[in-house]
């Protein structure tokens, strides 16, 4: 049942994998509450996931004292969005140094393709480095609209 006001979630927590699942879990239920489908669900759960996973193995470098923070804003606009941020407390890089993940000498390496391929599943994506210190992904997906079944007479 999509919503009609808008809706926020804001986790904090330390640089723990164990909290992926419930990260993921409540990504699936924002997802829902403004209308996407399965399918939009699923790829914004992965971009969330990629997103965390960072934050805690290259932002926070596993640090168990540092910080991860996700915010979710479910807004039921004329197309409603999803907006996901995540935020750790690292050093931050520049995201204009990012390798190309297609470039030929890029294709066997092992990481390099999360940002990637958040960028493919999301509709917009935003990286920065914030004051308080670390980085920032900003992510929105919005709801396709659903196709019309007018009959032609």
């Amino acid at each position: 049942m999509p919503l009609n006001s808008r809706h926020d979630v804001h986790l904090e927590f330390t640089s723990a994998f164990e909290m992926l699942d419930f990260v993921q879990i409540v990504s699936e239920h924002m997802g829902r509450s403004i209308g996407l489908d399965e399918d939009s669900r699923h790829w914004v759960g992965v971009a969330v996931r990629e997103s965390v996973i960072n934050a805690i193995k290259h932002g926070n470098r596993n640090d168990s004292s540092k910080r991860v923070f996700v915010d979710f804003e479910a807004a039921p606009e004329a197309v409603p969005e999803l907006t996901i941020r995540v935020r750790d407390q690292g050093a931050g890089f520049d995201p204009g140094e990012l390798a190309d993940p297609l470039a030929p000498e890029n294709l066997l390496k092992a990481s390099g393709r999360g940002i990637f391929l958040i960028r493919n599943f999301m509709d917009q994506v935003e990286l920065r480095r914030v004051p308080e210190g670390g980085m920032e992904i900003q992510m929105t997906k919005r709801v396709s609209p659903q196709p019309t079944t007018d009959s032609v007479a």
